[in-house]
């Protein structure tokens, strides 16, 4: 009973980390499933696969009433990048797991680091639909890296929408959920032909990542667009030290935790700065010319 409680109490913060961020539902998804439902790890990432597929169909729901989802981008992206998911998934029997896991945290990081140093999108002229080359492009790319180390990829359709897209951050959320959907549930039919499922359980945990989406939809329009950037950007690095400290042994994980923590915070800090101390040089400039014209005169 304890560990069904636990388990239905992390599907809501699933649900409401997908509702809110746009991302984070396979990586958390997974490791709830294996380590405290205690399901063989195949079955975990087709499980889900299942609750992800429906818990992003469902969260787009508040998004769309908000206007905060770009369609033709968001479907069009998904194509692209179910495309790219599979080419990535039979690429991926080649390469061993611990090695795709790793490099699946070093991109989480990166990502985390892009995120807390990309400038704000708001206040910049956006185009109400993205240019179809890019979106094909970024889709085929995210969908290949999502592919080979088997998560949703909302820790880079967000990133690739917001920073590469030039999509405000609210908007990248709504439209990244309609692409985790569409990969989620691509990637479900592949592991069918081979994992059963335990439909009961997965039903329940749906059910209550559902009810957590619908909550996390509900804050996401409340949030300011570079405060919710800023806290998706932390809660990557979190979770990407954590994938990459399993991958390595005890003693080399208690050190390369936090190291991996201090320089991703250096290079976001430092970007930070020189970003600001640019803005200010550009600030400035302008007034300086006003006073010496006023002075002329």
């Amino acid at each position: 009973m304890t560990t069904l409680v636990l388990t239905l109490a992390g599907a809501v913060l699933i649900g409401a980390t997908l509702g809110l961020l746009g991302g984070g539902g396979s990586i958390l998804a997974v490791p709830l499933l294996v380590y405290v439902a205690d399901l063989p790890a195949k079955e975990a990432i087709a499980t889900s696969l299942l609750v992800v597929g429906v818990t992003s169909a469902v969260a787009v729901l508040p998004h769309a009433r908000a206007n905060r989802v770009r369609w033709r981008t968001g479907l069009i992206f998904g194509v692209a990048g179910m495309t790219g998911a599979y080419a990535g998934g039979r690429l991926a029997e080649f390469v061993p797991a611990g090695v795709l896991l790793t490099g699946f945290a070093l991109m989480m990081l990166a990502t985390a680091v892009a995120m807390l140093r990309g400038k704000p999108v708001e206040g910049h002229p956006v185009p109400h639909e993205l240019p179809m080359l890019r979106v094909v492009g970024d889709g085929v790319v995210v969908g290949l890296v999502t592919g080979l180390v088997g998560a949703g990829g909302g820790f880079l359709v967000v990133p690739a929408l917001a920073l590469l897209g030039g999509l405000p951050m609210p908007v990248a959320v709504g439209t990244s959920l309609v692409v985790i959907a569409m990969k989620s549930f691509a990637g479900l039919a592949g592991y069918l032909s081979s994992v059963q499922i335990h439909w009961g359980l997965a039903a329940g945990i749906t059910a209550a990542a559902v009810v957590g989406s619908l909550l996390g939809g509900r804050l996401a329009g409340r949030i300011p667009a570079d405060l919710l950037r800023r806290g998706f950007g932390w809660f990557v690095v979190v979770m990407g030290v954590f994938v990459l400290a399993q991958q390595l042994p005890p003693v080399w994980g208690l050190a390369v935790g936090p190291l991996a923590v201090a320089g991703t915070v250096t290079m976001a800090v430092w970007g930070r700065r020189r970003r600001g101390h640019s803005g200010q040089q550009r600030l400035g400039q302008p007034v300086r010319r006003h006073v010496r014209t006023g002075v002329e005169r």
